[in-house]
């Protein structure tokens, strides 16, 4: 194996640990919505929430970025049209991402003022992009 096709499987994998996170958080928070602040249940959600960022997302999404910038360079990327718009959706992924967190500080502090709904629909979002980014990466269509 050349170190192209290593780093290249680590992004892959990266991404994929940072999209399960990004799929699961929401969901957690949907979850979380339905319990009582300050009960023993949303303490655990807390508790769920913070080390899936922690531990998982936040990781893999550096990760992906530094692996990801390691085959901008190599395949020149940033010359070819459908790499604009894979970069556009992974930035906002990665706004995604932070607006999760923000969210996951709140619900730490009890102090949540989203719905249920917010969080279904944010949920969404990354399939969204993830789709758009496999068919600029696999199609390139630009």
């Amino acid at each position: 194996m050349d170190t192209y096709s290593i780093i290249k499987s680590l992004h892959v994998i990266s991404v994929i640990a940072w999209m399960a996170g990004l799929l699961y958080l929401p969901r957690l928070y949907v979850y979380h919505c339905e319990v009582q602040p300050g009960s023993e249940a949303s303490e655990k959600f807390k508790i769920m929430e913070r080390r899936l960022l922690r531990a998982i997302m936040n990781p893999a999404m550096i990760a992906s970025w530094i692996f990801g910038g390691y085959l901008i360079h190599e395949i020149d990327a940033m010359s070819q049209g459908w790499f604009h718009v894979k970069l556009l959706c992974v930035v906002l992924m990665t706004a995604i991402h932070m607006v999760l967190a923000r969210c996951r500080r709140q619900f730490e502090a009890d102090a949540n003022t989203k719905s249920q709904k917010f969080y279904r629909i944010i949920n969404e979002v990354p399939a969204v992009l993830m789709v758009i980014i496999v068919f600029m990466v696999i199609a390139k269509p630009f």
